[in-house]
């Protein structure tokens, strides 16, 4: 599958740097361990590493270290629902965020995000999911740009370029079908 005019995010709990090297470049990265506790030098380190190989580095729900330290931006999930002061931010400093209805799109869009994924919207194990065609209606609540997330697969990623969605992120996919 051709990656080209696509906006790809590959969500990450772990820093493995032998798996991330074998990604491909054009793949946005969001770091999402919500179990461990990290040291500032744990995420320059992170940062660094994916700037030298050619990755955007997002944190998930850590607003102030995803600034502080420099990574591309942060990823509010859907459950972060507190609205952010964000004064003076560094310039292409991206606000991303998920939703998974009209209300939480509401929430994201006073938080400010430049980015709303939506999701689940393909059927994954025992989870209720939206479908191609909730998806779409819910892209027509906001003027934002919109992320499809849940369920990603080759089959999944021909339906949302039928009809003109080139944004995804996933997780499995990407760690077991995505080379290089």
């Amino acid at each position: 599958m051709h990656l080209i005019n696509h906006k790809i995010y590959y969500f990450i709990d772990e820093f493995n740097k032998k798996h991330l090297i074998g990604i491909n470049k054009k793949i946005n990265l969001i770091f999402r361990n919500y179990t461990d506790q990290f040291s500032l030098s744990f995420y320059k380190e992170l940062r660094i590493f994916c700037h030298n190989y050619g990755f955007k580095i997002y944190l998930s729900n850590n607003f102030k270290i995803a600034h502080t330290v420099g990574f591309d931006g942060v990823y509010l999930p859907s459950f972060n629902k507190k609205i952010l002061n964000v004064r003076n931010l560094k310039k292409n400093f991206e606000l991303l965020g998920s939703a998974h209805n009209v209300k939480d799109i509401r929430i994201k869009e006073k938080q400010g995000i430049n980015l709303i994924f939506l999701s689940p919207v393909f059927e994954k194990k025992s989870k209720k999911h939206l479908g191609i065609h909730s998806f779409i209606n819910l892209t027509k609540y906001t003027n934002k740009k919109v992320v499809a997330l849940g369920g990603i697969n080759y089959r999944n990623i021909k339906i949302l370029n039928l009809y003109g969605y080139k944004s995804y992120a996933a997780i499995n996919w990407i760690k077991n079908n995505v080379p290089k």
